[in-house]
């Protein structure tokens, strides 16, 4: 036996209600956001998250062999939108779709400011 440290970054408020579903070799584990240590025997390990809401996304794997005794720290991050991937690693990751949902931010709030605008000068 090993252990699989599964951190899940973020939390309910920043970044699903719903937290994120686990598979570790195709088996569903109960995860929830920040540290995660799962007893898995030793031999190859596939580990995969996904969140959803609506559709599922977020979709993110890895893959390596534990070793008797030893200890493998996994990371994973959703992205901060549904339209892309999301990230794991060994250390902490960034999430995806940063600069996407930024930009989506701008546009609501350039769009409410024209018709804000607009009512102003019309009304």
């Amino acid at each position: 036996m090993g252990t699989v440290h599964l951190t899940v970054q973020g939390s309910v408020m920043t970044s699903n209600v719903i937290t994120p579903s686990a598979s570790i070799n195709g088996y569903p584990v109960k995860v929830r956001y920040g540290a995660n240590p799962i007893p898995v025997p030793a031999g190859p390990v596939r580990i995969e998250l996904s969140n959803s809401w609506l559709r599922t996304y977020g979709q993110a794997s890895i893959q390596f062999t534990l070793q008797p005794g030893q200890d493998v720290p996994v990371f994973y991050a959703a992205p901060w939108h549904q339209f892309t991937t999301g990230s794991i690693g060994y250390e902490k990751v960034k999430r995806k779709g940063g600069l996407a949902f930024a930009g989506l931010l701008v546009g609501i709030v350039a769009i409410v400011g024209i018709f804000g605008a607009l009512a102003i000068l019309g009304g």
